[in-house]
């Protein structure tokens, strides 16, 4: 393989373990029950796509000047097609040669329309709360998503790798601004884990290009920050999950891969993914 398509395989998962990262900084559920927001992304953990987005939709009602309203919604938009079209199938990223195969999808032009203008509107509000507060975290946040928001847009329904690349920088940056605000955000970890776990799978001239432009290699220490996220995350410890069992699979590790798709499928069984997964795994596919 290219070092161009690998570089791009490392893009798809910096950009999906981006994808949900804005829960992290989304105020404590109060003891009533969860924010809008936050059941909106439990939605999406259970594939219950028109639930999320009205959730989403009652957080914008209730906080307009908030970007992580319309950016979960382009979050909820994205996902939903990534199902319609089967991108969230696991083995669709078991192997760098599968990824390197994949086609161009047919993509709904009425939710690449409303993908995008969400996506302008989110950013619109971010870079506005930015103005008055460089280290506003949600703004951060908000950014973060949607740019690796656009990296999955681009990679896996329109096959633009050099777009790809292009937002998976941009939101390597936001990431990084966010981090030095917020040191003991367990969630963020999930941005890191997955990449340096990739990176480090790849061959040494890929891994040295890579490193040149400041993103980090190591597969043990990516499997430990999604591990600590799995552990001790807030929001994003059902996704550290899903992208660990993911990792086991990849490392042929399936008797931790099953337990961890086994509580993934107890705790979300609206998500048929899970449970398929688990059935691909013992028959030996």
């Amino acid at each position: 393989m290219d070092a161009g398509l690998q570089l791009n395989f490392t893009i798809l998962w910096i950009a999906l373990a981006t994808a949900v990262a804005a829960l992290a900084e989304v105020p404590p559920k109060p003891a009533a029950g969860m924010s809008p927001l936050e059941h909106g992304f439990q939605g999406l953990y259970n594939l219950d796509f028109a639930a999320a987005q009205q959730d989403f939709e009652a957080w914008q009602r209730l906080h307009p000047d908030d970007p992580l309203g319309p950016v979960s919604e382009a979050a909820g938009l994205l996902f939903s097609e990534f199902n319609r079209l089967g991108v969230l199938e696991s083995q669709f990223y078991e192997s760098d040669e599968e990824f390197v195969a994949r086609s161009k999808m047919k993509a709904d032009p009425a939710v690449r329309d409303r993908f995008q203008s969400t996506i302008a509107r989110a950013d619109t509000l971010a870079h506005r709360r930015l103005a008055l507060d460089a280290k506003d975290r949600d703004a951060l946040f908000a950014l973060t998503l949607s740019a690796g928001l656009q990296a999955d847009y681009a990679a896996l329904i329109e096959k633009r790798n050099f777009a790809s690349l292009h937002f998976t920088k941009v939101a390597s940056n936001s990431a990084q601004q966010l981090l030095a605000v917020c040191h003991d955000c367990y969630d963020a970890l999930v941005a890191t884990g997955f990449s340096k776990y990739i990176i480090g799978s790849m061959v040494a001239p890929v891994r040295w290009i890579l490193r040149l432009g400041g993103l980090p290699s190591d597969k043990q220490e990516g499997i430990a920050d999604l591990q600590m996220t799995a552990q001790h995350g807030h929001y994003l410890a059902p996704f550290a999950r899903i992208l660990l069992a993911i990792a086991y699979v990849r490392e042929k590790d399936k008797p931790r891969a099953l337990e961890l798709l086994r509580g993934l499928r107890s705790e979300y069984p609206g998500n048929p993914l899970f449970a398929n997964e688990i059935g691909r795994l013992h028959s030996g596919r």
